[in-house]
């Protein structure tokens, strides 16, 4: 079962939370036909949004995460729930390079960097939370990083990994963010940084050793203790209320047209591919309900 755990550790001044997703991802997966570059950019971008949304405390806030790097995958989105739930999609899932030089996924190389990573809460109010930061390296982590010390002024640390099978699967995923709080002394910091820079690969850990060494190792000489746990997995919102909602959007002359065609159409949801059909009748009632907003 895929789940987040959080801990604190050194009286508070240090909290971390550790999301594993090997199913989530795997669902993104065969949901979308992920390419084993696309899935490892998705999947961490999955389990970043659901660390970050399962955080909020405003119930049914949704978090978004957009990345945009001009590079092949284009667009990468993860929408969450307030309770880490989460669903997503990339512009081009069959998006594939070579591997880089030391045997690892070209994520970077796959997003690219000349953009931006977009982080928007919406927590039930006229206006999201909308921040932003330029993506420093494309490879998701960092750059996420970079977003929590620059627009929410959050000292943290982030680490995503997907692991993918010889068979394509997902073979381990998820990752950790450890924050500092206000007041934490300089030798706490750097004893956290030696630690994170001493331990194993994410995936490794992960799929060798489990959640539990994550914490183990990264809060190596800390007293830490877990508060809470909590289940996630891949959820999609989608209804055919939601899609006829969406398509009331479309100009009544352009809807019209579609309608004159005499065919039924079919509308997909980007995030689970579940299709909805509408015939012409349908249509015509709609464009009715358009006519009289």
């Amino acid at each position: 079962m895929d789940k987040i755990i959080r801990a604190t550790a050194a009286d508070g001044f240090i909290k971390m939370a550790v999301i594993t997703a090997k199913d989530t991802v795997e669902r993104a997966r065969q949901i979308h036909g992920l390419s084993p570059t696309a899935c490892a950019a998705l999947g961490r971008t999955l389990c970043g949004a659901s660390l970050l949304g399962q955080a909020m405390k405003e119930e049914k806030a949704t978090l978004t995460i957009r990345i945009n790097g001009g590079g092949p995958i284009g667009s990468v989105v993860a929408v969450s729930d307030c309770e880490g739930n989460v669903r997503g999609y990339v512009e081009n899932p069959r998006c594939e390079l070579p591997l880089r030089s030391d045997g690892k996924l070209d994520v970077g190389g796959a997003v690219g960097r000349d953009g931006m990573l977009t982080v928007s809460r919406d927590l039930g109010m006229r206006e999201p939370y909308i921040g932003s930061v330029e993506l420093v390296s494309g490879e998701i982590a960092e750059d996420l990083t970079t977003y929590l010390l620059e627009s929410e002024q959050v000292p943290s640390a982030c680490a995503l990994g997907v692991l993918v099978d010889t068979d394509l699967s997902i073979r381990a995923a998820g990752g950790f963010i450890v924050q500092l709080m206000p007041g934490a002394e300089d030798a706490l910091i750097e004893k956290l940084e030696d630690n994170i820079f001493m331990m194993d690969q994410l995936t490794t850990v992960l799929d060798e050793d489990g959640e539990e060494a994550l914490f183990r190792q990264v809060l190596a000489g800390f007293d830490w203790h877990t508060v809470g746990e909590y289940p996630v997995e891949y959820r999609c919102y989608c209804s055919r209320e939601r899609v006829e909602q969406a398509l009331t959007v479309i100009d009544p002359k352009e809807l019209d047209e579609i309608i004159a065609e005499g065919k039924d159409i079919s509308v997909s949801c980007q995030f689970c591919d579940r299709e909805y059909s509408f015939s012409p009748e349908e249509l015509q009632a709609l464009n009715k309900k358009i006519e009289k907003i």
